[in-house]
C-alpha cells in the first residue's frame, strides 16, 4: 500500500474515532440501487459451505430488497445445489463455472466471495473492474502483497463498496467495549490476545497424487496456483491446511479475533515486527501449516498475543474436548493492569463480573453491506483497510513459522526472554502438548523467525530473513489467473 493511502487512512480514522460504527459517505454513479425495482442483485462467487449459507441468508432477505441472480464456482455438484436452493424462487438463476463469464452478467450488482483463500483477492478485483460490490470473505488476501493491491483497487473505485466478512465490525457489543475502554476503568491496557483453540483432526496422509472430483473443472479452481499434484485426500475444505491454497488456522477462523485485538489496540496499521513458535505435532499427515502456535506482534505500547491450538485438552482424545483460557477457546481477552475483557465481559482483578456488554458475534453483518449499497453509505469499520491489516498479521506470523528452525524448548525460552506475556503463553503451550503426551522436547517446535516489518511499505527489512519472506508475502501466480501489478 502507498504511503500517502495509509496516513490519508489514519488521519480519516483520528478524525471519525475507532470506537464506533460509522458511516462515510461515497461519490455514487447512481442514486439508487441498480436492477429493477430497486433490488439489490446478488451472485455468489464459491458454493461450499460458506457460499451455501451466504446464499440461503440472502434468499430470507428478499422482503428487504435483496434477489440473488447468479452462482459461480468450479464444481457443477456446488452448482446443483444452489439450483435447489432457488428451486422455489421466482428469480431466474444462472450459474457459471468460469468467474470470468460470471462478471460479465449484467444481472449482477454485487458479488459475495466465498472461494478458497487463493481466490479471495483476485476475485475481488476482478469483480470491482467489473463495476460489480465486493463482499469477500476472510482472509481477503493469501498474501501481503495481494492484500494490499485490494486496498488499491478498492480506492481507485470508490464508487464501489468493498466489505470484508470480519462480522464483528457488525458487534454492538464490540463497538461498546472500544467506547468504554477509552476512560480505562480498568487501568492501563497491557496486551490484547487472541484465541483459536478449536479441534482439528487429522487429514491423513495419501500415497501419491489424487485425481480431482469428476465434477470439478480443476483448472479453475486452481487459477492463480496452476494445476498443483493433488496431496490430500479429501479434496474441498482441507485445502486451508496447505500452504498453496490455504494459511492454517490463524488465517482461517484467526482473521475475526486477530481484528478485534488490533482493533482495541488502535493500530492502523502491521506491526513492527512478529515471532511465531509453532508445530504441527500430534499425527503426521498432509498438512504443512501448524495445528500449534504461538505469534508475538510487537506493536507499541502494548503487544498482541495470538494462540492456535488444534489438538483437544489431553490424551489426544477428540472426546476431552478444548483448552479454554479465562472461559474462552475462540474469541479475546483484552489484559489491563487492574483486570481483563474476555469477549463481553469486563473481570476486576479478583475475577468477579463488572459489566456486560452487548452481542459481540456481529450478527447483521451481511445485511449492513446491503445497506451499505442501497444507501451509498459504507460501513466505515468494515472498509478494507481493516480486512488488509488483519489478514496481514497471519501471514505475517505463518511467514515467520514457515522460515524458522526447528528448536528445544530451552532454546526458545532464551528468545523470548523476560516478556513474561509471551513466557505465560509458550509455558501453558508445553503444558498442552504434554497433556497430550507429546514430548516437545523431543519433537521439537519450530521457532520462527524474528521478522522486522516496515508498516509504510508493508515489506520485511533486514539482511537475515527478509528477502526469504517478501517472496512468500508476494506470492507466485499462474496466468492468466493474475493479481495486476496495476489495477
Amino acid at each position: 500500500m502507498q504511503k500517502t493511502n495509509r496516513r490519508k487512512f489514519i488521519g480519516a480514522s483520528l478524525a471519525t474515532g475507532t470506537g464506533l460504527t460509522l458511516t462515510t459517505t461515497f461519490n455514487s454513479a447512481w442514486a439508487g440501487v441498480k436492477g429493477s425495482n430497486t433490488d439489490v442483485r446478488v451472485g455468489v462467487i464459491g458454493c461450499g459451505g460458506k457460499g451455501s449459507a451466504h446464499a440461503r441468508h440472502l434468499k430470507s432477505l428478499k422482503s428487504k430488497g435483496v434477489r440473488v441472480t447468479g452462482v459461480c464456482d468450479p464444481d457443477t455438484t456446488a452448482l446443483a445445489r444452489q439450483k435447489k436452493t432457488f428451486a422455489d424462487s421466482k428469480t431466474k438463476i444462472n450459474t457459471y463455472t468460469d468467474i470470468r463469464k460470471f462478471l460479465e452478467d449484467k444481472e449482477v450488482d454485487a458479488v459475495i466471495i466465498a472461494t478458497p483463500n487463493h481466490w479471495h483477492t483476485l476475485a475481488a478485483i476482478w469483480a470491482l473492474q467489473a463495476g460489480k460490490h465486493v463482499y469477500v470473505e476472510k482472509p481477503v488476501s493469501h498474501n501481503i502483497w495481494e492484500g494490499g493491491q485490494l486496498v488499491k483497487a478498492a480506492e481507485k473505485y470508490s464508487n464501489l463498496i468493498v466489505q470484508h466478512g470480519m462480522q464483528r465490525r457488525s458487534a454492538n457489543g464490540w463497538n461498546e467495549i472500544m467506547e468504554w475502554i477509552k476512560d480505562e476503568p480498568l487501568g492501563k491496557m497491557l496486551y490484547s490476545h487472541g484465541f483459536c483453540y478449536k479441534p482439528r483432526k487429522s487429514i491423513g496422509k495419501v500415497q501419491g497424487p489424487q485425481k480431482p472430483p469428476e465434477t470439478l473443472n480443476y483448472e479453475l479452481w486452481s487459477g492463480p496456483r496452476g494445476k498443483l499434484p493433488i496431496m490430500r485426500s479429501r479434496f474441498h475444505y482441507d485445502w486451508h491446511w496447505q500452504w498453496p491454497y490455504g494459511n492454517g488456522d490463524i488465517g482461517n477462523q484467526g482473521p475475526h479475533q486477530l481484528d478485534v485485538a488490533r482493533w482495541v489496540l488502535g493500530q492502523d496499521s502491521l506491526p513492527t515486527s512478529v515471532i511465531s513458535v509453532g508445530c504441527r505435532l500430534g499425527y503426521d499427515d498432509d498438512g504443512t501449516s501448524a495445528n500449534t502456535q504461538i505469534a508475538y506482534f510487537d506493536y507499541k505500547p502494548c503487544p498482541l498475543i495470538f494462540e492456535v491450538r488444534g489438538l483437544p485438552r489431553k490424551g489426544l482424545d477428540w472426546n476431552n474436548g478444548m483448552d479454554n483460557y479465562k472461559g474462552i477457546r475462540i474469541g479475546n481477552v483484552i489484559h489491563f493492569e487492574g483486570g481483563h475483557i474476555a469477549e463481553n465481559r469486563a473481570f476486576d482483578k479478583d475475577g468477579k463480573t463488572i459489566k456486560k456488554f452487548g452481542d459481540v458475534s456481529g450478527r447483521g453483518h451481511l445485511e449492513n453491506y446491503i445497506k451499505s449499497i442501497q444507501t451509498g453509505n459504507q460501513l466505515y469499520t468494515s472498509k478494507v483497510h481493516h480486512g488488509h491489516w488483519s489478514a496481514g498479521l497471519a501471514h505475517m506470523a505463518n511467514t515467520s513459522y514457515r522460515i524458522g528452525s526447528t528448536s528445544t524448548p530451552e532454546v526458545v525460552q532464551e528468545v523470548i526472554g523476560d516478556n513474561k506475556s509471551f513466557r505465560e503463553s509458550f509455558d501453558r503451550l508445553g503444558q498442552h502438548l504434554d497433556s497430550n503426551g507429546i514430548d516437545f522436547a523431543k519433537d521439537k517446535v519450530s521457532l520462527g523467525a524474528n521478522l522486522i516489518m516496515d508498516p509504510e511499505t508493508e515489506e520485511f527489512t533486514g539482511k537475515a530473513q527478509a528477502a526469504k519472506a517478501n517472496k512468500i508475502e508476494k506470492g507466485i501466480y499462474k496466468a492468466p489467473y493474475t493479481v495486476p501489478k496495476k489495477v
